[in-house]
């Protein structure tokens, strides 16, 4: 695996600041946000400095029912060839639920849900992640997610699922340790207990970034500063293995350049004083050879040296697959048909989100206050993203946009992307009367007109007078 270094997700908010940061070894980009096409010019300036770019995947769902679509791994493919990038990224997490498998309709979560930690979800993530694997042209590592809820009836820890993840499969890890924080906080769960049983050799990365409690829940906003707690699992998991790379993520409410760059200097020095005890020192997976000191998970988790990648050079994607090929015949004389836990799990799944997105009662076995505390920030989520993608809608509608929204989206079920989100809430309030003023509603109504047609307005005259008349008669 290649030694990235350290790093910092590129967001085009702060892609000047990026650019000028000293000690950029890489960036991270969210992959949806790429257009392989036409890639934003500071990431193509990154590129030719040398700045490796990784795509990071939020919207694949691998630990969904379903198995992974196909246009969104030709889209994640795409990314990463575009790029350059030696690997890409992914969660371990679900993210829509429904469809064929409990014949209901589909429901998106629009944030990432935490998948149970059984052998039913296992063997499906599994699967999934096996299908990834062949569709990706550069190795798949795979994110720990942020829970405020739990599932009932777990099989295992955090870290045994992991190990058994890696070792069945060869998939590498990216191991946020933000979000080991944030579970420590939410669902009671060990960081040291989970580092001391996932197979830290299989590590690709780490992600570090802050985060804030509120009423003893903590939300992992990726909009404040790390916290030393944070800081302090980083310094565990250095003391264990040298990460190849380490990366500073943030999302929101960016503090000045000067700010991120001390918080990137904190991270640096953590990983480098803790590493000077660690003995013996291992900087990449390639290092756990059979002759090596530090113990290998399996063959799938850590290559022959004879199949490793030298540090400076791209990884090849076929490194493992000799051993994840036995891992994967193995796995399926276990269990012949994943079929019945695909069920099993879509049905569990859809029952979970069901009841955070469309108010159904809550699961059996399920935290009724925690489940409320995540509709209420699923709903939040919702809003602040509409607002970023539909910008006109919280200017309009002032300091009533976000409390009409959320009143919606408890009632309203996301059954498509963001913009298709907007235009239904917008279309709510135009047909349930409840916009009272006559300016905003003319507004709203324009907005919804402009925007609710399958492609771009054209700007033909003709078309234009045509729109112009079609608002007259609406208004009428």
């Amino acid at each position: 695996m290649k030694h990235l270094g350290t790093g910092i997700g590129w967001r085009p908010e702060i892609a000047a600041a990026v650019e000028g940061m000293p000690g950029i070894d890489w960036v991270e980009a969210v992959a949806e946000n790429v257009c392989p096409g036409h890639l934003p010019e500071s990431l193509v300036r990154l590129r030719e400095r040398g700045v490796t770019v990784v795509p990071h995947g939020v919207s694949l769902g691998l630990g969904g029912a379903d198995r992974p679509d196909g246009g969104k791994l030709a889209d994640l493919a795409a990314a990463a060839e575009a790029l350059g990038s030696p690997l890409v990224t992914e969660h371990i997490a679900f993210v829509r639920a429904g469809g064929a498998l409990t014949a209901s309709p589909i429901l998106e979560a629009g944030h990432l849900l935490p998948v149970p930690r059984t052998r039913d979800a296992l063997d499906v993530l599994c699967e999934n992640i096996r299908i990834a694997q062949d569709a990706l042209p550069v190795p798949l590592a795979v994110e720990n997610i942020a829970a405020l809820i739990s599932w009932p009836g777990e099989e295992m820890t955090e870290g045994q699922f992991l190990y058994d993840l890696a070792d069945r499969t060869g998939v590498r890890l990216l191991i946020d340790v933000a979000n080991l924080h944030t579970n420590h906080v939410n669902r009671g769960e060990d960081p040291a207990k989970a580092l001391d049983e996932l197979p830290v050799e299989a590590i690709a990365y780490v992600h570090v970034a802050g985060g804030f409690e509120r009423d003893g829940v903590w939300h992992d906003s990726h909009a404040h500063a790390v916290p030393p707690a944070v800081l302090a699992i980083l310094a565990d998991l250095s003391s264990r293995v040298r990460p190849p790379g380490v990366l500073l993520e943030r999302d929101e409410n960016f503090p000045a350049p000067a700010e991120l760059e001390r918080e990137l200097t904190a991270i640096r020095e953590t990983v480098e004083k803790a590493s000077i005890s660690m003995v013996p020192e291992v900087s990449a997976p390639e290092a756990a050879a059979p002759e090596a000191a530090a113990p290998a998970v399996s063959d799938a988790v850590a290559p022959a040296a004879s199949e490793a990648p030298e540090p400076t050079e791209v990884p090849d994607k076929t490194a493992a697959s000799p051993a994840a090929e036995r891992a994967s015949g193995d796995a399926h004389k276990a269990s012949p048909s994943t079929d019945p836990a695909r069920q099993r799990l879509a049905l569990a799944q859809a029952a979970l989100l069901s009841a955070l997105v469309a108010g159904t009662p809550v699961p059996e076995g399920f935290d009724g206050t925690r489940l409320s505390v995540q509709a209420r920030a699923l709903a939040g989520k919702r809003a602040d993203v509409v607002a970023k993608v539909a910008p006109e809608l919280p200017e309009i509608l002032a300091e009533g946009y976000r409390k009409s929204f959320v009143t919606y989206a408890h009632g309203h079920p996301m059954t498509g992307g963001y913009r298709r989100d907007a235009l239904d809430f917008a279309e709510h309030l135009l047909l349930g009367g409840r916009l009272e003023d006559p300016d905003v509603r003319r507004q709203v109504s324009d907005w919804w007109l402009e925007r609710s047609g399958p492609a771009p307005l054209s700007q033909h005259p003709a078309a234009r007078l045509a729109r112009a008349t079609r608002r007259v008669l609406l208004r009428r």
